[in-house]
């Protein structure tokens, strides 16, 4: 049997979604290779921005500065709805006017800057498992190469090579409607940032800086292309000008792509020692940057996962609980991204189907519950024994005060590591966490207020509360930090 490992693990794919499990696996001191086949990274995009959870996982690596200046939106709709995300505390839509290029560029350098190995003009093209490893077919350049890892994750997109290699399922819906999409300069119409919906059809113009303009457009009745082709910067200018009478034909074009409802999810997130994540786990219509943001959320939480796995730390079955957690997630987008087109592209015939869900939005009940879900900050990891409402939820920013200086819940994470925050100064919690010391961080911590209530918590790397205390007592944290971070080193 094949025993000589290039790397532990292979990233097929340097988009979001595997340039950020390059980082938290290097933040771990996990070799990582990241192959993808184009020679230089996309310049245009897609996504221009991410989620409110999207916003938080950044923040709890340390990589919001990186940003510069970011703006968040606190109204936007759901389905063409009218929604004031600010219904729930600290709720925002998500960061808007950030090309994915930009976060590529962002994660590039930082996955880089932890020794992450990036090669380009390398994909993917055959793909075999044993029982101790993978072994991935590449072209090169120079021709054909075969790699070697422990584990390999497929975050090649869509049309994934490691999702069809590994002959996992993709079951789902075919495209039903397509929206073509144009950026250009030199011709200036109505910006409509949350879209304009008519008989016609539907379109959204945004401003892309001080001189380029997006536009997209659903032309009601147009069907689907069957090329992968783009459409060409005619074809948009004449769906726009009849759906909307604007005329951008004598405007210069920089890009046009588009999308579909095509919506698909793939029926096991892990196949052996073969893991997928992002678009080559889940497709759906692009609404709300919920794409973008699932593969984030896919990649921290599983990339902790692996480390663990690969250091001989991890409890038995840590890595199925990847699947288990993410794929609910995954197929709640796909949901509500295809009711949302309904509501929003939908035909006359959907216009009872407006007005009830139109009441129902009114109710705040109805505007959390929406809110949370698309941003992602409802998830809930539902694994966790005991009942206390803040087990299997997000950790969110918090200001504390640790050995007389000033941090936030979030700071304590940039490391990528479990912790253990004590906010009772308790010795107990500490006797009892030594055994972990090794790879889980203890921090007495108080709050600035102090007031507020306090619990003490044991947070796992992605930020998720797997263990609650609200009188400093140590009921449940030994089985809490055996089942997610293995036996103590003694043992």
């Amino acid at each position: 049997m094949m025993d000589a490992f290039d790397t532990d693990v292979i990233i097929a794919g340097a988009g979001p979604s595997g340039l950020m499990l390059a980082g938290e696996l290097r933040l771990a001191g996990i070799p990582a290779i990241v192959l993808d086949k184009l020679a230089e990274p996309m310049q245009q995009s897609r996504a221009l921005g991410f989620s409110a959870r999207t916003l938080e996982e950044f923040g709890q690596r340390g990589l919001l500065t990186k940003f510069g200046e970011l703006e968040t939106i606190p109204i936007g709709h759901f389905g063409g709805l009218p929604l004031d995300y600010r219904i729930i505390e600290g709720g925002n839509f998500g960061v808007r006017g950030v090309p994915q290029s930009f976060t590529e560029r962002v994660l590039t350098e930082w996955a880089l800057g932890l020794g992450a190995d990036l090669r380009r003009s390398h994909e993917v093209v055959g793909l075999e498992q044993d029982g101790e490893g993978v072994s991935v077919d590449v072209t090169t350049p120079s021709g054909t190469s075969r790699l070697r890892a422990r584990y390999v994750v497929g975050c090649d997109g869509a049309r994934s090579a490691v999702r069809r290699l590994s002959g996992i399922g993709f079951p789902g819906t075919d495209a039903t409607i397509e929206m073509k999409m144009a950026d250009f300069t030199g011709v200036r119409i109505p910006i409509r940032p949350t879209g304009q919906v008519g008989e016609a059809g539907m379109v959204v113009v945004l401003p892309l800086g001080p001189q380029a303009i997006r536009a997209v457009v659903f032309e009601r009745g147009a069907g689907v292309r069957t090329t992968q082709e783009p459409p060409t910067f005619g074809e948009v200018a004449d769906a726009l000008q009849r759906v909307t009478g604007d005329d951008i034909h004598g405007a210069r074009p920089i890009w046009t792509s588009y999308f579909t409802d095509a919506s698909r999810q793939a029926d096991r997130y892990r196949s052996g020692r073969v893991f997928l994540a992002g678009d080559a786990a889940h497709i759906h219509l692009p609404i709300g940057a919920q794409g973008i943001s699932a593969g984030v959320g896919d990649v921290v939480n599983l990339g902790w996962k692996l480390a663990a796995t690969l250091q001989g730390r991890a409890p038995e079955g840590l890595l199925d609980t990847y699947h288990d957690e993410r794929h609910p997630v995954g197929a709640g987008i796909v949901a509500n991204t295809l009711v949302q087109r309904s509501l929003y592209l939908g035909g006359p015939e959907m216009q009872s189907l407006r007005d009830v869900f139109g009441d129902l939005i009114r109710l705040d009940q109805v505007q959390r519950r929406l809110v949370g879900a698309v941003t992602g900050l409802d998830i809930v990891y539902s694994g966790e024994d005991g009942g206390h409402p803040l087990l299997g939820r997000r950790l969110p920013e918090q200001d504390l005060v640790v050995a007389d200086a000033k941090t936030t819940t979030f700071e304590l994470l940039h490391g990528g590591r479990p912790v253990l925050l004590d906010m009772h100064d308790s010795a107990g919690l500490r006797a009892a966490a030594a055994g972990w010391s090794d790879r889980v961080d203890v921090v007495t911590a108080s709050r600035p207020d102090a007031t507020a209530p306090a619990a003490s918590l044991l947070v796992r790397p992605d930020g998720y509360i797997a263990w609650v205390s609200t009188d400093g007592t140590t009921a449940g944290l030994t089985d809490a930090l055996t089942r997610w971070f293995g036996a103590t080193a003694a043992a």
